[in-house]
């Protein structure tokens, strides 16, 4: 459901935006606020699992979700609508990470890599159906139906979480940081605010510098009370845990640019090429078909070659594909842009599943609930920049606000921005040690 939601949202977005009033280029507000409000609360939601179980925190995230759906639906202006995805985001910042630390409590970390790489193919059944299915339903109804449709999916999934999903609780539960987690979120808040504002003009810069200062202050201060409080939020020794660490660090720089390729894409396709809704929808399947090819190969290619040597090679193949997007026109034929939808979503899916091992596979079960829960509110963190800073390059390449056509210098420009962006989280990645993987040393076997 979820990832039904925001593929199907992003074909969508375009006859939002005429439905509304609004310029298709400004729309992103409605992906940065779900993607802003999941990584504030994201935080909070190790804690209430231990606290609550995850059973109960599950079906809570998963009535919350289908709550803001309808709000969603029924919304007459932007504004609403923002507030109804806000929502949405309050169910979002539980659903996924509560359902990743459920897998983790369930499987020895030695089988994380091949049960992480198996339990996402489900999860791409949203991505696969959500662009053509999304295009399809504003032509023939209307885009209220890309959130209506989420009420029979959310229905079910009460049913089945109530009668498959184990209630896991943490054997000890440490009291919540609440003084932690108003200065993390607070922090990150502010500091999202405005980057967003100094791109976007949606602020004056001295607001957008009062409030990133103000928000870097909050950061600092969450970081001197980490090192002294007994139960932090995010303990600092997670840090002391190198794979986890480079993979906070190259997750944090490296979805910059895969959180943009969902928002970007299908403007591109519909605003700069001309594309019908439906058509653009059809044309993002060859990503997810290769998305799904990628499970099939990676945990034997991270094995055979090892977690720096395909994350640094794969992080470099990720911002070539984003930045080729810039070599795509109004003649370039279909099938070539299907062909290269089509190696991005390999790489991509690829770098998730190295990228997301590598963060998890070394935390032991004191430390697996916080861990978690930092690593979500990374990928959410980041995702929502990658919009915001996708959205600001394209209004800043488009300063006479044209349409149609002209507008794919901008786009082209763009990509390459965002494809440069990426490009740079391989020298964290190059950090790591030739043969270093999450349970140690590679073997020797995995050497030769």
């Amino acid at each position: 459901m979820q990832t039904l939601d925001a593929t199907i949202l992003n074909t969508a977005l375009p006859s939002m935006a005429r439905s509304l009033g609004e310029s298709p280029l400004r729309m992103q507000s409605v992906v940065v606020a779900y993607m802003l409000t999941t990584a504030l609360l994201i935080p909070a939601s190790g804690w209430l699992a231990d606290r609550f179980g995850t059973r109960r925190v599950f079906l809570s995230a998963i009535g919350l979700f289908s709550l803001g759906s309808l709000f969603c639906a029924l919304a007459p202006t932007l504004p609403t609508l923002v507030a109804g995805r806000v929502v949405q985001g309050l169910g979002g910042a539980l659903m996924l990470p509560v359902g990743r630390l459920a897998i983790l409590r369930s499987f020895p970390r030695a089988e994380l890599l091949k049960t992480l790489a198996f339990v996402s193919i489900p999860g791409l059944f949203g991505p696969l159906v959500g662009p053509p299915l999304g295009g399809w339903l504003v032509e023939v109804a209307s885009w209220h139906w890309v959130f209506l449709i989420n009420l029979p999916v959310g229905l079910l999934g009460l049913v089945l979480t109530t009668r498959y999903m184990p209630d896991l609780r943490a054997p000890e539960r440490p009291r919540f940081d609440g003084r932690g987690f108003i200065l993390f979120s607070l922090g990150l808040m502010m500091v999202s605010l405005a980057l967003q504002g100094l791109g976007e003009r949606a602020f004056s810069t001295a607001v957008s510098v009062l409030l990133l200062v103000a928000g870097l202050a909050a950061m600092c201060g969450y970081w001197l009370h980490a090192a002294r409080a007994d139960h932090p939020l995010f303990g600092l020794q997670l840090f002391r845990i190198p794979t986890f660490a480079v993979g906070i660090a190259g997750n944090l720089f490296s979805r910059l640019g895969s959180g943009a390729m969902p928002f970007l894409t299908p403007l591109f396709l519909q605003v700069g090429l001309g594309y019908s809704p439906s058509t653009a929808g059809l044309s993002m399947v060859p990503t997810v078909a290769g998305a799904m090819v990628a499970k099939r190969f990676a945990e034997r290619l991270i094995n055979r070659f090892g977690y720096r040597q395909v994350l640094v090679v794969n992080t470099l193949l990720l911002g070539s594909l984003i930045a080729g997007f810039s070599l795509i026109g109004r003649g370039t034929p279909h099938a070539l842009i299907l062909l290269h939808l089509a190696l991005f979503g390999v790489v991509n899916s690829l770098q998730f599943t190295a990228m997301n091992t590598l963060s998890l596979s070394d935390l032991d079960d004191r430390n697996a609930s916080s861990g978690n829960s930092l690593l979500s509110v990374v990928m959410q963190l980041s995702m929502s920049l990658g919009v915001a800073a996708a959205a600001s390059l394209l209004l800043a390449f488009n300063p006479q606000a044209l349409e149609g056509e002209a507008l794919m210098p901008a786009f082209h420009r763009t990509y390459l921005c965002v494809g440069a962006l990426s490009v740079m989280a391989s020298w964290i990645f190059f950090q790591l040690g030739r043969h270093e993987r999450p349970s140690g040393p590679a073997s020797q076997e995995v050497e030769a």
